[in-house]
């Protein structure tokens, strides 16, 4: 059975995957060397300055805070938010990066979790701390700085004020004082990132300094990334994909890292041009958006030989590479909680679906039932399961969760939720959350694999599938698919029956479908297919499917 054999950490000793640590260490090697580059705020900032603001800080949040606390970041992605994210870590405090797309009950929740004592926002979102709501949330909060232009950040300051709050620009931070900041450890609590909550509250992820930088490190293997390439991020940084799988895999590599304010397909070659960018990645649907805008002859015309894009779509793969002059596209399977277990190798052709191959050396895993937590045969669907060989690569639990983090862990394996298969050559493919799963007429269907179908029609923008009531009893479902034409595109019903009858086995063609103006997402940005059961439920009693 294939591994993964190409993971070589760039910093040999586990007790040195800390932040603060390989901060240090590249600011050494690389000083006047731009690290972070933020062209559509014509800022940069070279490896030694980094270091140098970070530090300011790290020493100015001591001031007010103490080693532990958690710090909150809210703002759309800049240059000052990075070096927030960097002073956080050098002052052995744990960030806390909030979705710009929070507010209300949402925002409280989080901030309610995880008791932040100090909080650096934008100066757009001040109001959202002040609004009429559940105000006790935020007591924790002793002091904000706010990022942002005049006069927004004077007026966000007298807002904060006016709610009883200590309130500064973020600028105030660069004037500090370097002070004695702390020996940071590999097993310190670095972040709290929160999942996307997508069928109930979300839950803040425990991750220590060496799982961020195991994540990493598991990047640069990937993608093969080094001191001579240029890596462009286009995604938010209150992701974990922009952090620990872009800006910090630069920074561990040696490389420079551009950050744009956020994706635009449109606009994307020219994106790769301006900044020589050498390596790039895909979330979701980035892909395909891509993919459908209108072909130029010089799409060509670019420095990329390789993007990292989870997941890949198999059936653009090759027209994309060769389009865009690309190289190689690499996928991985993983979660926040996990790191990443399965990672595709460089160059080497995978089967169609495929995410990866496991990291023996790393992690241990199995598939399966989910009910019984007893490992299903090879090419059988079932649950992935995962342990660390290696000691604090994985979280810790769910910040003030632990019901939660039992429920995950038990039987001394985290239980991911995800259904997976393995084929006899040790390719791993994802085929759906467990509780996404449909099945039908005695098979298991793949919601992602409808919708991936369903995406290749040229009009269709954003697609999602969900089990909807069959009239039949014995607890099958049926298949029913909402779609999101692109603007100005027409698509009526039929045609897109007709697109799946020809894409999609008989078992796997939705029975209901229906053309929206929009789905329902969390301020994540994942759809929220919890409600759209919902909405599958109306479809089939409209239908006649269910009494």
């Amino acid at each position: 059975m294939q591994t993964y054999t190409d993971l070589h950490p760039v910093v040999a000793d586990p007790a040195d995957w800390h932040l603060p640590g390989i901060l240090r260490a590249r600011a050494a090697t690389y000083g006047d060397k731009v690290y972070l580059d933020v062209p559509d705020h014509g800022k940069r900032w070279t490896y030694a300055e980094t270091l140098d603001v970070s530090e300011r800080i790290g020493s100015a949040f001591l001031a007010h805070g103490q080693v532990g606390d958690r710090v909150l970041i809210m703002a759309p992605n800049s240059g000052e938010l990075i070096l927030t994210w960097f002073g956080a870590a050098v002052a052995g405090m744990a960030e806390v990066p909030i979705n710009t797309g929070y507010a209300g009950t949402f925002l409280e929740h989080q901030v309610r979790t995880t008791q932040p004592r100090i909080a650096v926002i934008d100066a757009q979102f001040a109001e959202r701390f002040v609004a009429d709501g559940d105000r006790s949330a935020f007591a924790s909060i002793e002091r904000f700085y706010v990022l942002g232009e005049e006069p927004a950040v004077a007026s966000a300051i007298e807002t904060l004020a006016g709610g009883g709050w200590t309130a500064e620009r973020w600028g105030v931070l660069l004037d500090a004082e370097k002070a004695p900041l702390p020996d940071v450890r590999a097993h310190d609590l670095a972040c709290v990132l929160f999942t996307s909550g997508t069928t109930g509250l979300s839950k803040g992820v425990m991750m220590p300094h060496a799982h961020m930088e195991f994540f990493a490190q598991e990047c640069v293997s990937l993608t093969r990334l080094t001191d001579e390439d240029v890596y462009m991020c286009v995604g938010p940084l209150f992701h974990g994909n922009a952090q620990f799988l872009a800006a910090y895999p630069a920074l561990l590599a040696g490389a420079r890292f551009v950050l744009r304010e956020k994706f635009s397909a449109s606009g994307w070659v020219r994106q790769l041009r301006e900044c020589g960018a050498t390596v790039t990645n895909f979330v979701g649907v980035m892909m395909d958006w891509t993919w459908k805008q209108p072909p130029s002859e010089d799409d060509a015309d670019n420095q990329l030989r390789c993007i990292f894009a989870a997941p890949t779509a198999s059936s653009i793969v090759d027209g994309f590479k060769q389009r865009f002059g690309i190289e190689a596209f690499v996928e991985s399977f993983g979660l926040t909680e996990t790191s990443m277990p399965f990672l595709s190798p460089y160059g080497v052709d995978r089967p169609a679906g495929a995410a990866g191959l496991l990291v023996e050396d790393y992690f241990d895993v199995r598939l399966v039932d989910p009910e019984t937590d007893v490992e299903v045969p090879v090419g059988q669907v079932g649950e992935l399961v995962v342990r660390t060989k290696l000691p604090w690569t994985m979280c810790t639990g769910y910040y003030g969760m632990p019901d939660k983090t039992a429920e995950a862990q038990r039987n001394l394996w985290f239980h991911t939720g995800d259904a997976l298969r393995r084929d006899e050559d040790g390719w791993y493919y994802f085929v759906d959350r467990f509780k996404d799963a449909i099945r039908r007429r005695g098979e298991n269907i793949s919601s992602y694999e409808v919708e991936q179908a369903v995406l290749g029609h040229a009009a269709v923008v954003e697609c999602a599938a969900v089990a909807a009531p069959a009239a039949t009893e014995a607890g099958e479902d049926e298949v029913a698919v909402f779609v999101v034409l692109e603007q100005g595109a027409e698509a009526s019903v039929d045609e897109l029956r007709g697109w799946c009858d020809q894409r999609l086995p008989a078992f796997a063609r939705p029975e209901f479908v229906s053309v929206v103006d929009a789905l329902p997402m969390t301020p994540s940005g994942k759809v929220r297919k919890i409600e759209l059961r919902d909405w599958a439920v109306d479809l089939a009693k409209n239908a006649g499917a269910v009494a």
